[in-house]
């Protein structure tokens, strides 16, 4: 992020636009649309206003002469539109004075830039790319209007009108968020957004207890709750809906090492995030230090999530966290995610199931090679089971001595995938006497073993065959 987004109030002082032509109009429209007073210098002479009411025209004053020797006292802004040559100079002229400028189509000589704005009266969203494709802005832009309800500014200015008066009456900062989150996300927020102000009015009169409304306990706090949340292997768009809107409520948020920080990046802004995972050959704070942190956030009124890689449940650990939250009564709600196994296997399109082939699927995990000698591998010897290892890399070598030791054909399809779903995945497709090989030539992981006849179907077996087979013929030709 190059440029910070920020809200600059423009009827605190005149703004100061150069230029001539359809871009200065443009820039005079948006600027006189934020309630600015703006000073032109038209430098082709032509101060055509024609357009703009009476009204915001009155607003407008038309200057003469050479902005670059123009007093600037009291411009709290400087715009460059259509205005050539000049750009760069009073651009110079603005930073010596620290003040604001935008000089259209020119990063270097800007210190701000116009985003693309969806404009709904006291709601005002603003998209940039820092300069570098206008179009792509728009095209969010687009997508945002689209979506983002008409009287949403109305919505807003609703809850203004309110705010003091539920503030001093609910004074616990928990509570109060909670009481308009409840306001916006039930009736009264429908009612608004249906054009029934008045209805909506009425309705939030008739709150006796705005705090117990918000979900007050009877000491008056703010109940605490943990969610646990599956992150999903990597890509932050395999988020479900109630995973994205649970990390936008949580007071806190105790994460996985390996978690993305794109996903992380979704969360509240606000939230605390508390990293409580471990990796490879690293200690982490242990499983029950886990635990009691979720109570105390819990317990202290906090909305506490508990973000993990994958799925809480599937080698997640999730299971003791929910027994420890049930024994010290707090309430929580498990949240499912896309396990490594399911995101492997759509990215690199291995069919975990297949007709007449693969009938099965067992999931395991062998962290280290004393969790792969602890299984038993006689129960997995069956042609149409499909075995997905998690956490395989180390243990590979026992993983491959036991399934072959158990009777699994060496030439067994296998494939290693690492890091899967993220932009950096890979994968690497062999036989299962070759497994640890297969290993050495990943690149680090996170990964996981895909074992069955399955893994012959996937993309990279179909890739390898092919690349196989031209290498035969060129073989064959020479």
């Amino acid at each position: 992020m190059r440029f910070l987004p920020v809200f600059l109030d423009l009827q605190g002082g005149l703004v100061l636009l150069v230029g001539s032509g359809d871009p200065a109009r443009a820039k005079l429209r948006l600027l006189i649309s934020a309630g600015a007073r703006v000073r032109w210098y038209a430098t082709d002479g032509h101060h055509d206003v024609n357009g703009i009411a009476a009204p915001d025209a009155a607003r407008i004053e038309p200057a003469t002469g050479d902005p670059l020797i123009a007093d600037l006292s009291g411009v709290v802004a400087v715009v460059c539109a259509g205005a050539g040559e000049i750009g760069p100079a009073m651009s110079a002229r603005a930073r010596t004075l620290g003040l604001p400028v935008n000089v259209m189509d020119d990063l270097a000589h800007s210190t701000f830039i116009f985003p693309a704005i969806v404009d709904r009266g006291d709601v005002v969203v603003a998209v940039g790319t820092g300069g570098a494709s206008p179009v792509v802005a728009r095209r969010v832009r687009e997508r945002i209007e689209a979506v983002l309800p008409a009287r949403i500014g109305e919505l807003a200015r609703f809850i203004g009108r309110w705010r003091k008066a539920i503030h001093a009456l609910v004074p616990e900062f928990a509570l109060r968020r909670r009481f308009w989150e409840r306001v916006i996300d039930g009736g009264i927020g429908e009612l608004v957004l249906a054009g029934r102000g008045e209805e909506a009015e009425a309705t939030l009169k008739k709150i006796r207890d705005p705090s117990g409304f918000a979900g007050a306990l009877p000491s008056g706090r703010a109940e605490g709750s943990v969610s646990l949340i599956g992150a999903g292997p990597g890509d932050p768009d395999l988020l479900t809906v109630k995973a994205l809107r649970a990390l936008q409520d949580a007071d806190v948020i105790f994460h996985d090492e390996l978690v993305a920080g794109e996903i992380l990046d979704r969360a509240r802004r606000d939230a605390t995030r508390v990293p409580v995972g471990r990796r490879v050959g690293k200690p982490g704070i242990g499983q029950k230090a886990i635990n009691q942190l979720l109570i105390e956030a819990a317990k202290s009124g906090q909305r506490a999530v508990r973000l993990k890689g994958g799925d809480p449940f599937v080698f997640g650990r999730g299971g003791e966290e929910i027994e420890a939250l049930r024994q010290a009564n707090v309430a929580f709600s498990v949240i499912p995610g896309i396990t490594a196994g399911l995101g492997a296997a759509a990215q690199f399109e291995v069919p975990l199931t297949f007709r007449n082939e693969a009938l099965r699927i067992t999931f395991l995990t062998a962290h280290k090679a004393r969790d792969a000698q602890a299984v038993d591998w006689s129960t997995l010897t069956d042609t149409k089971m499909t075995i997905v290892v998690y956490m395989g890399m180390t243990a590979a070598p026992s993983v491959r001595a036991g399934l072959v030791a158990a009777g699994r054909s060496p030439q067994t399809p296998v494939g290693v995938f690492a890091r899967v779903t993220r932009t950096d995945a890979q994968a690497v497709v062999g036989t299962l006497d070759r497994l640890p090989d297969l290993v050495a030539g990943i690149d680090g992981g996170p990964a996981i073993l895909i074992i069955g006849d399955v893994v012959a179907h996937s993309a990279p077996a179909r890739h390898l065959e092919l690349t196989q087979l031209a290498s035969y013929f060129q073989v064959a030709a020479e």
